[in-house]
């Protein structure tokens, strides 16, 4: 992908920095510019400035961007930048995650967790409600995470060992097709975008994503990278899977309903499947080996699913406001074409 389109001084003179040569870059209008956004002290996982800035200083450690030089992924200075605007989600996302619960059993917990279902229903309306274009706007929205499905969680598979580690990597295999290239969830997505007229590339639609959607992708990634959160990683991936199968099913309804079947619906019927068994593999093997392992780490495991939980009702709350508003959920409300 190319770099997207700045939203804020942040990610205008990061952009820049990022298309200069890592030996002839400046830096002080980029230092500047983050001084101020920080100093403002609004809410980070809002902030488009700051959400696209660090995921593209997240990107970088991906698949990169073609107008930017890759020695800037191991970049000292950038990653000095990163590290301040980790800090500030980190503790914002601490902060909505709330106390972790008292808990014998890590997997009861979060299959407590995962049965709350209070929250605002995107996929129920997907399956009653959505227009063709709100069903377009949808897979816009899931598509940062949804086209490189698997890739933030698979960062904690070296950083993990024993139950835990076989329970990761059982997963991720069978997130990435078990290697077949067809069966992958990520191209599984690219078939369903395809069949409503959408570009299946990674990225093609970075400047239509709101912030708080880049949120529930950058805090994976903060998530992954960080070998002191990888209790955090686990029990976003367990939280992950055990809310997936039945929202999963009504999506493939909602899809239906609007005339659309195999290989549109691929995608979620294969989830409705797969996440009903993966559900118990995360969550009493991953999360529960882990915390079996090193029980110092069980605040953590509730902390990383409490966040994408939390994470997941802001944006949802964000595309269903403006769907019953009668307008795009997407950011700027541009036009999408086909």
């Amino acid at each position: 992908m190319h770099l997207p389109t700045p939203r804020g001084q942040v990610s205008q003179s990061l952009a820049a920095v990022l298309r200069a040569a890592p030996d002839a870059a400046e830096f002080d209008q980029l230092q500047s510019a983050l001084d101020t956004k920080l100093s403002e002290q609004g809410d980070v996982l809002f902030d488009d400035d700051l959400q696209l800035s660090l995921f593209m200083l997240y990107e970088l450690h991906y698949r990169g961007f073609e107008d930017a030089d890759e020695n800037w992924e191991w970049d000292p200075g950038l990653l000095s930048l990163r590290q301040r605007i980790e800090a500030v989600l980190e503790e914002r996302l601490r902060a909505i995650a709330g106390p972790a619960p008292q808990a014998a059993n890590v997997a009861d917990a979060l299959f407590a967790l995962a049965a709350d279902d209070s929250g605002p229903s995107v996929s129920r309306y997907v399956a009653r409600n959505a227009t063709k274009e709100q069903a377009r706007e949808f897979l816009i929205l899931k598509s940062m995470y949804q086209l490189k499905e698997a890739d933030p969680h698979t960062w904690a598979i070296p950083k993990l060992d024993g139950r835990a580690k076989a329970a990761m990597a059982e997963i991720q295999a069978d997130e990435y097709g078990n290697g077949s290239l067809p069966k992958m969830h990520s191209e599984l997505y690219r078939a369903t975008m395809r069949g409503l007229g959408l570009d299946d590339s990674f990225g093609a639609y970075v400047d239509k994503v709101p912030a708080i959607f880049l949120a529930s992708v950058n805090l994976i990634s903060l998530f992954g990278m960080h070998r002191r959160l990888r209790g955090a990683i686990a029990g976003h991936l367990a939280i992950y899977e055990m809310t997936s199968s039945i929202p999963n099913a009504a999506y493939a309804r909602g899809f239906r309903r609007l005339g659309f079947e195999s290989p549109v619906t691929d995608y979620f019927d294969e989830h409705v499947e797969a996440d009903a068994v993966h559900e118990q593999i995360a969550g009493r093997d991953l999360a529960g080996g882990l915390v079996e392992a090193e029980p110092q780490l069980m605040a953590d495991v509730f902390f990383g699913a409490q966040a994408a939980a939390a994470v997941d009702v802001l944006a949802g709350k964000w595309q269903l406001n403006a769907w019953q508003n009668g307008i795009s959920a997407l950011y700027e409300a541009a036009e999408v074409n086909a």
